[in-house]
């Protein structure tokens, strides 16, 4: 019979996961004195009660997943998660309706770029970086940065990358933790060097990084209506 509580249960870490990025932003909204922290903060609990209550319930489960309950984990992440990743855009200034915070919360995981705000330039600090924030990970993808940070999926880790990817050549390191581990490091340096690189063109660090963001994970969102062009 199928066994749903293992994917429970690594969705479930993944959702804690996604509670403590939203702490980046109510850090950034607090040192500027911008009201939004708050509301990250309160995002960034729901998330995390929620993830860790399934947690905890499931935990008796942690075990390698199998080829089914694999192919259910990867949609379930890409659907699931932006339920949570919502929720700023719903309660925070942009005050959006679900289906709207909804579609810019996928648009961002899934890197398509397309948005429903307008006025990005008076948007706060905080919201600007979740934007941010969602392209970076859906850039590198749900299923990687488990791989990388999460050690219950270590065994038959191959068969959830090749959910997130048609690539079905040779393996470059024989682990699958490994080579998420990689990309990851990869991934994260060429953020960095194009976020410098935004910054000694002109940009202020806030626009630096996310422009890195949206370049290296193929997003394209931007701090303003006109995005590049404004500069």
């Amino acid at each position: 019979m199928f066994d749903l509580r293992p994917v429970l249960h690594v969705f479930a870490l993944c959702l804690v996961a996604e509670g403590l990025f939203m702490l980046l932003p109510a850090l950034v909204d607090s040192g500027r004195d911008e009201s939004e922290a708050t509301v990250f903060l309160g995002a960034a609990a729901i998330a995390a009660f929620v993830g860790g209550a399934l947690a905890l319930t499931t935990r008796q489960h942690r075990m390698p997943l199998s080829l089914r309950q694999t192919f259910l984990l990867t949609p379930l992440c890409w659907y699931g998660l932006p339920v949570f990743g919502a929720l700023p855009f719903m309660f925070g200034e942009t005050d959006l309706s679900f289906t709207d915070a909804y579609f810019e919360t996928v648009s961002g995981f899934t890197t398509t770029g397309s948005t429903v705000i307008v006025g990005l330039d008076r948007l706060g600090s905080g919201l600007l970086l979740w934007r941010g924030l969602l392209q970076a990970q859906g850039g590198i993808g749900f299923i990687v940065i488990a791989l990388a940070v999460l050690p219950v999926l270590r065994v038959g880790g191959m068969q959830i990358m090749r959910t997130e990817s048609s690539d079905r050549s040779e393996k470059v390191l024989p682990r699958a933790s490994q080579i998420a581990a990689v990309t990851t490091a990869t991934y994260v340096a060429l953020a960095v060097v194009a976020g410098i690189a935004f910054w000694a063109a002109g940009m202020t660090p806030l626009e630096a990084t996310l422009h890195a963001f949206s370049s290296i994970s193929t997003g394209g969102f931007s701090t303003s209506d006109l995005s590049l062009g404004k500069f």
